[in-house]
């Protein structure tokens, strides 16, 4: 599928921040299709049991997921915060391999918006899915004093054209 831009990484954040040491250093990329994907791997140190990704942690790619699906219309300023989130583990998620992950925004207003996220395995498997609920917020209410202009501050071309 072709990728119609590129979306903005953080600094800290464990999913998408890029000087965060533990974290997945995930790019995400806005499709033609209107969804947001992202191609990522976990590595051991995500583990539950030997082989197999934290359940925690696989919630946590679907939920930023739907987060980002918020921004597929280049809209960078929106921001929410996640009310609910339903979680369906299909397999197990393993970790030192490439996945894909993919959300898209299902229903939205201009306070809520639903979302739903998958991680799959190459081949197209799907390993775990998400339903997500967010309340739209400005960023101000979220985190006070935050600036989100000086947190998601990289912007890393690397001239991606399909995934």
């Amino acid at each position: 599928m072709k990728v119609i831009s590129k979306q903005k990484n953080s600094r800290m954040c464990f999913i998408c921040g890029m000087d965060n040491p533990i974290g997945l250093k995930a790019q995400f990329y806005n499709m033609e299709d209107g969804s947001v994907m992202t191609r990522f791997l976990y590595k051991e140190e995500h583990q539950s049991f030997p082989g197999r990704v934290h359940g925690g942690l696989i919630a946590t790619i679907l939920d930023e997921l739907g987060f980002r699906a918020l921004w597929t219309k280049g809209n960078e300023d929106i921001f929410g915060v996640t009310m609910s989130m339903e979680v369906k583990y299909r397999k197990p998620v393993p970790y030192g391999e490439g996945l894909t992950g993919r959300g898209i925004v299902i229903k939205e207003n201009a306070k809520f918006a639903t979302m739903q996220t998958e991680i799959f395995a190459p081949g197209g498997v799907l390993l775990a899915e998400g339903m997500l609920h967010y309340l739209k917020l400005p960023v101000g209410r979220i985190s006070e004093g935050a600036d989100p202009h000086e947190e998601m501050c990289y912007l890393i071309e690397d001239h991606v054209k399909d995934l």
